[in-house]
């Protein structure tokens, strides 16, 4: 699967991030309110964002999110592969302008990875932390469901505080 795809729709352009990226995603990223939720609530420090970035250029799979119709960067995202299996995929990392939340930019985000993941992969995983109300239901209104069964035992790698959402191919389809 290609982690760095271009992917757009009328909403969105995913592209590969790239290291010049930085200074306008920060601008972004540097609002609290964005991380209020997360395990790495100083995420909005310069210092603390730049390693999430650069982990991020060097995952080979994060993408820079852009509104179509004004080209403004508004967030970003990432797929990541999952050890242990070749038909999943995780995406997660992922954050937006407030300016953008509770609208349909997220769902549309998110649709746009998934339909590209189910062109070779068979379940996407979401990761969310179990005290980030925010992005449980966020994966919940895009069909995520949250597993614990041990027969997705190799999709569970997570800590203690994250909970696994599944989304399988052949219910996104229908």
């Amino acid at each position: 699967m290609n982690l760095q795809p271009t992917l757009e729709n009328e909403l969105l352009i995913l592209r590969p991030l790239k290291e010049s990226d930085f200074e306008l995603l920060y601008e972004i990223a540097k609002d609290p309110l964005i991380w209020e939720q997360h395990p790495s609530f100083d995420r909005y420090q310069k210092a603390v964002y730049s390693v999430f970035f650069k982990n991020a250029i060097a995952s080979k799979g994060a993408l820079i999110v852009i509104e179509k119709s004004t080209q403004k960067i508004i967030g970003s995202t990432r797929f990541e592969p999952i050890q242990g299996t070749k038909n999943a995929i995780e995406i997660g990392w992922s954050f937006l302008s407030r300016d953008y939340w509770g609208r349909s930019f997220n769902k549309s985000m998110k649709t746009l990875m998934i339909n590209h993941a189910f062109e070779t992969i068979t379940d996407v995983i979401l990761y969310v932390d179990q005290d980030n109300i925010r992005s449980q239901k966020a994966v919940r209104k895009i069909g995520g469901v949250r597993i614990t069964e041990a027969k997705y035992k190799h999709l569970l790698n997570t800590s203690e505080t994250e909970w696994t959402y599944r989304i399988d191919k052949e219910s996104w389809q229908k």
